[in-house]
């Protein structure tokens, strides 16, 4: 795993009425501190990627669909540069994911329906200064490919 990202597998609790699931408490040993909540939404098959933060740690969650998050640790001097790490995260496997600074990172719709995230930076966005800076998603400067693996034929 690279050093700094931390996931929190989610329960989510059904009964009668609908269901409930805890994303993010202040209490969490991955909480460190408050700065907006936003949502996004990807159709099947769009990458948003890549981008990293100077100042803020993101805490990502789908509570929609299916996504595919990539992390690349670019920071020169962490014990795990170069790292690769990706998370599969959604309805069917309800995960936060808490992604450091430094770190770059994106993520794409794997179901077939949109997908609907949720973000937690501990930091506002700024509109003047963004905390953000962006490489396209095929960059030469990260060893990944965001197309489709085909798996194991089980039979």
């Amino acid at each position: 795993m690279i050093d700094g990202v931390q996931t929190k597998s989610l329960r989510v609790i059904p009964d009668e009425r609908g269901r409930l699931m805890e994303i993010l408490r202040c209490d969490d040993q991955l909480f460190k501190k408050f700065g907006q909540v936003y949502m996004t939404t990807n159709y099947p098959g769009v990458v948003k990627a890549w981008h990293y933060h100077r100042l803020q740690t993101d805490n990502v969650c789908c509570l929609s669909g299916m996504i595919k998050v990539a992390l690349y640790d670019a920071r020169e001097h962490s014990p795990t540069h170069g790292e690769v790490n990706e998370f599969f995260i959604g309805e069917h496997n309800p995960m936060l994911v808490t992604i450091p600074p430094g770190v770059y990172h994106g993520w794409k719709c794997i179901s077939e329906k949109e997908s609907i995230v949720v973000s937690v930076p501990t930091e506002a966005y700024n509109y003047e200064r963004p905390d953000e800076y962006r490489l396209p998603p095929d960059t030469p400067e990260i060893p990944y490919d965001w197309v489709l693996r085909q798996g194991l034929r089980h039979g």
